[in-house]
């Protein structure tokens, strides 16, 4: 009873980052690549967020954050999806963040992270391979 359909992403800008022309770009990039995109706008919390990729049946949700508030929003959206039992949910990422986070951020739960310079090809090929894909035992 596998899943049909395109693949379903949420892209978020949580907390006060106000620049959003990077999230757009990759909203677009996926919708391209035939999946669906529920972009969710500036300034969303988590709550809203997590909201969002449940009620739209998401397969996946792609913050986007450069403020440098990483850490807590992801822990926040993780923690979320945990309480809402919507751990299916994988959630990835870019922006400005630091390699020493990078680790501590996946450790948590975050899928992969994507840092300045990565491409929308290597964005696209990475939820193609990874999102709906069964964990690795």
């Amino acid at each position: 009873m596998g899943v049909t359909g395109p693949i379903r992403v949420v892209v978020a800008k949580p907390g006060l980052d106000g620049h959003d022309r990077g999230a757009k770009v990759i909203a677009r990039a996926l919708r391209d690549a035939g999946m669906e995109v529920i972009y969710t706008g500036l300034h969303q919390t988590p709550e809203q967020i997590v909201d969002t990729a449940i009620q739209e049946d998401a397969d996946a949700i792609g913050l986007s954050i450069l403020s440098g508030a990483h850490n807590t929003l992801f822990a926040k959206v993780i923690e979320l999806l945990n309480e809402r039992e919507a751990e299916d949910i994988k959630v990835f990422g870019g922006g400005i963040i630091p390699e020493d986070d990078i680790a501590p951020l996946k450790q948590l739960g975050v899928a992969e992270l994507f840092t300045p310079g990565a491409t929308t090809t290597e964005i696209v090929t990475w939820v193609n391979a990874n999102v709906r894909q069964p964990a690795q035992a």
